[in-house]
């Protein structure tokens, strides 16, 4: 029987890692562009685009990311659409991501009063400038702590994606289980390897929220 020391245990966890931080990246960008073009269809009062946004951040923070993520994968397979476990759990997790995004952010932009608008349309600016001169830099303070805090929630969602086969972080911990009988060392290890990528954007988050505030 082969022993594994416990540098062999972090070792492989650390390898493994790099597959969480890429799928949390891929979510969190993806999810932020997707959230940003629904943010811009609903302010810019394209038709249908109000109850359209609404239905689709209903259908997202309404059901499991789990569900979302067996949805992905096995329910475009019946629909001949093969695709492998990294892109349906980028899929679903872009999707998933940008359904709370676009609500954080549309908080953030009525969070700006009304007289910011009305003085910026009086100068006959179009929406794209009054999002990017006026309305923008102001939703922008108040959205980063936030959305950087929103990045944990992410970065922990990926562990869900273990469950149809996308060897991150929790997937790696199970194999590693199942070859070396010690459950409780490697997943220690684990939950030690997701506080080290979660603390550090906590604390940042709360840093900008404290720096803005002051400001």
């Amino acid at each position: 029987m082969v022993e594994f020391t416990l540098w062999d245990i972090l070792r492989n966890l650390l390898l493994a890692a790099r597959w969480t931080v890429a799928l949390s990246l891929v979510a969190f960008i993806g999810g932020g562009t997707v959230g940003l073009t629904l943010l811009v269809a609903r302010l810019a009062r394209w038709p249908g685009a109000e109850r359209g946004v609404r239905l689709y951040v209903e259908l997202f923070q309404g059901t499991p990311l789990l569900i979302q993520l067996f949805l992905a994968y096995f329910g475009l397979a019946l629909l001949g659409l093969e695709i492998s476990a990294w892109s349906a759990a980028a899929l679903a997790l872009t999707l998933y991501t940008s359904a709370f995004l676009v609500e954080i952010w549309r908080g953030c932009v009525e969070a700006i009063p009304k007289g910011q608008w009305e003085a910026s349309a009086s100068l006959a600016m179009s929406l794209p400038q009054q999002l990017r001169h006026v309305i923008g830099p102001q939703a922008l303070r108040i959205a980063v702590p936030p959305t950087v805090g929103f990045l944990v929630q992410v970065v922990k969602g990926t562990a869900l994606a273990s469950v149809i086969g996308f060897i991150e972080l929790t997937k790696a911990g199970t194999m590693i289980t199942n070859a070396t009988f010690r459950p409780f060392t490697v997943y220690a290890c684990v939950a030690l390897l997701y506080f080290c990528l979660c603390a550090p954007i906590s604390a940042y988050s709360r840093k900008l929220e404290s720096r803005l505030r002051h400001g």
